[in-house]
């Protein structure tokens, strides 16, 4: 057997380590469904976080132990579809979009609608795509932006009879469907390395963000996903200006050069 057939038949196999994590992102993400049919929204939406953690682990995992197979790919993407497309927008919808009638299941349908879009092209893009930056924003990030506003609110206790709080979820879920597919750059974090070596204030920052986090997770979390959730379209605004600059300077020309 030589080296390329052992490759593909590595990548044929199923790895238990890495596949341990992925299916236990996808129990996460049932929980959440689970959950939020009885009527416990708090903890259903810790449930989809917990499987956004367990999800970046899975990759990192199967890459650090050399792992990875086309069997993991799949399911990683089928696990990513229930907890980050369909659980967020039923705990969404169960919660507060049900008042709204037809426009937040339509609200709902959007987002996981878009949800499997998103996948189905970073699926087929992945070998094509700048590694350093998602097109449009990951679905994590996504289901962070609607189960942290849940979280948000049931942690403060705020009534769902309150006229706003349909409209602030049908705008927070429309948004992070629709940014999903969108062409908006969102900064990926894949040219970090765990072996590679770091700086020791790098661990002293990362100390300071646990304790920032866990002073407040609801509110901490959800701040920090809709600045993550806004900062592709500024970088967006940025690239275009910045193309805009080039292109005026290339038409304007050399400045000419001063006399003597």
């Amino acid at each position: 057997m030589n080296e390329s057939d052992a490759l593909e038949r590595r990548r044929r196999g199923i790895y238990l380590l890495p596949n341990a994590f992925t299916l236990a992102a996808l129990f996460a993400g049932f929980y959440a469904i689970v959950q939020a049919m009885n009527s416990q929204f708090e903890v259903a939406a810790i449930a989809i976080f917990v499987a956004m953690v367990l999800d970046g682990m899975d990759g990192r995992v199967a890459r650090l132990t050399n792992t990875q197979s086309a069997f993991g790919e799949q399911f990683d993407s089928l696990s990513d579809m229930v907890s980050f497309g369909v659980a967020p927008a039923l705990v969404m919808y169960v919660w507060v979009l049900n008042t709204l009638g037809r426009w937040g299941w339509l609200a709902a349908f959007i987002y996981v609608s878009c949800a499997a879009l998103r996948l189905a092209r970073f699926n087929t893009n992945i070998a094509v795509v700048d590694k350093r930056f998602f097109q449009g924003l990951p679905s994590p990030s996504a289901a962070a932006l609607v189960a942290g506003l849940v979280w948000l609110a049931a942690d403060n206790r705020l009534p769902i009879n309150e006229a706003w709080l349909p409209i602030v979820a049908f705008i927070v879920t429309v948004y992070a469907g629709l940014t999903m597919v969108s062409n908006a750059p969102f900064y990926s974090g894949k040219s970090f390395t765990v072996g590679r070596s770091v700086p020791f204030w790098v661990i002293l920052v990362m100390v300071l963000v646990f304790v920032f986090v866990s002073s407040n997770p609801p509110i901490v979390l959800f701040g920090l996903f809709v600045i993550y959730g806004v900062s592709g379209w500024a970088l967006m605004v940025w690239r275009w200006q910045r193309a805009r600059r080039l292109q005026r300077a290339r038409r304007e020309g050399p400045p000419p050069a001063a006399g003597l």
